[in-house]
């Protein structure tokens, strides 16, 4: 028997979800460095134009392909029109591959949230501790097993007992520690380098030496960053669309939900960059990933002082916080899509889809030990099992969903389908024209270039 779908009780519970979703490991690590190698207010003002072209365009496409539809991204797609069901494959697709690595680097997290609470978080910033930690074989699995637990669990729960709940309590208070955490960086002051001098390397453009080509791949950089900050082309804000109360207002909680997100990911860039490059200097913002959050910051915290193990302890505190709202999101997609496709009940979708990610997440742990090995990737990273499943998510498969999702909006159902189910309220919808002219010419042909440079083409 097919379960009834549930709805967020309110636009509100939709907003707090979706910016959950959006704010994740991606904004805290990889949008202050990418902002710090980009030339800072270069990179700022050219994210928050896409963000309020580009990503405004997938953003309201897809919650309104989910409000339209009722149905999660693997059946929605066909649902809208039946020969677009292979883009819904390939959404799907993406937090299947995305959810056991992002488990396990969620794992990392609480692993260093634990060192820090415990007083031991000056061993963190020792040489070798990282890799120490996520070579070995028990710890990185066991953290990996207790994070994605804690994710089943909230899915487990449903749509409002468990999702909307959860996000209602976590992002108030993560929006509390990511701004308390910036205004602190702010304020740091070492060997003659002030949180001040760092903030203005971060916001004031830097096109000294800068070339036509890396302008192109900043722009490249700031799109590839969209898709990780606001979630979109891996079936998520068509799954959350789809749980949208069709008497709320659709324009007004996107404009949130981006809102929310650009101010956290600036504020993420306040945060970081600012405390590195007083206590490290200009090199130490160079390291990306988890260079940034597992070595270089600890050695941030480490030097300190006795204040930085109760810094870094509220800092790896927000990050799991963050984390555990965007994997929540990941599984729900998942499992949604399980549900609306089988007939599965919600549990049954949970636990088989837990299990699968557990077994995979297994598999990649060992990847930094027993199955170690190296390969080179088109657009020149050296990569482990890891990496290789990141790059098939973000630079493979969510450019194709994103081109899929635009060709059927801005071609085959036309734009007026979105538009009308937007403003089926009476709403008014904000930046019309612009939403039609990038859905059909600017945002494929934009896409089709970041597809072409993540495949090494032309970078």
């Amino acid at each position: 028997m097919k379960e009834k779908r549930n709805s967020f009780s309110s636009s509100l519970g939709f907003v707090l979800a979706a910016a959950g979703s959006a704010v994740g490991l991606g904004n805290i690590w990889r949008f202050p460095y990418l902002a710090a190698k980009d030339g800072g207010g270069i990179f700022l003002f050219v994210y928050i134009i896409l963000a309020l072209t580009f990503g405004f365009t997938l953003i309201v496409s897809e919650v309104a392909i989910g409000r339209k539809t009722k149905q999660s991204a693997l059946t929605a797609y066909g649902k809208l029109h039946k020969k677009s069901g292979w883009i819904g494959i390939f959404a799907s697709l993406v937090p299947f591959v995305i959810l056991p690595y992002y488990c396990i680097i969620g794992g990392w997290v609480f692993k260093y949230f634990i060192a820090f609470i415990v007083g031991e978080g000056y061993a963190t910033a020792q040489d070798g501790y990282f890799t120490g930690f996520i070579t070995g074989y028990a710890q990185p699995i066991l953290f990996n097993i207790i994070f994605l637990f804690a994710v089943a669990v909230v899915i487990y729960r449903g749509v409002n007992k468990g999702i909307e709940a959860i996000s209602k309590i976590l992002m108030p208070i993560l929006l509390v520690f990511v701004i308390a955490i910036a205004i602190f960086s702010l304020t740091l002051n070492y060997d003659g380098r002030t949180g001040f001098d760092g903030l203005k390397i971060y916001v004031i453009p830097n096109i000294e030496g800068k070339t036509a080509k890396d302008i192109f791949i900043v722009i490249l950089d700031a799109m590839g960053q969209l898709f990780y900050s606001i979630s979109v082309a891996m079936g998520i804000m068509v799954t959350y669309g789809s749980y949208f109360k069709d008497d709320s207002n659709l324009m007004k909680s996107v404009n949130r939900i981006e809102l929310f997100d650009t101010v956290v990911a600036f504020l993420a860039g306040v945060m970081i960059i600012p405390a590195v490059y007083v206590f490290i200097g200009r090199d130490g913002m160079s390291s990306s990933g988890p260079g940034l959050m597992f070595i270089a910051l600890p050695k941030v915290f480490a030097s300190m002082g006795t204040i930085g193990n109760i810094i870094g302890c509220v800092f790896f505190f927000m990050v799991l916080l963050a984390a555990l709202t965007s994997a929540i999101s990941i599984l729900e997609a998942v499992v949604a899509s399980l549900i609306d496709s089988f007939g599965w009940s919600r549990g049954k979708a949970t636990v088989i889809e837990s299990t699968i990610a557990l077994i995979i997440g297994i598999f990649i742990c060992l990847g930094y030990n027993l199955f170690y090995f190296e390969a080179k990737l088109p657009n020149g990273v050296t990569a482990q099992i890891l990496d290789i499943m990141d790059y098939l998510s973000n630079n493979i498969l969510m450019p194709i969903v994103a081109i899929g999702t635009c060709l059927l909006v801005g071609w085959i159902v036309k734009p007026k389908t979105i538009i009308d189910e937007a403003t089926k309220n009476g709403e008014k919808f904000g930046r019309k024209r612009l939403f039609i002219v990038m859905v059909k010419y600017i945002a494929p042909v934009l896409l089709f270039i970041l597809l072409l440079g993540s495949l090494g083409i032309l970078r």
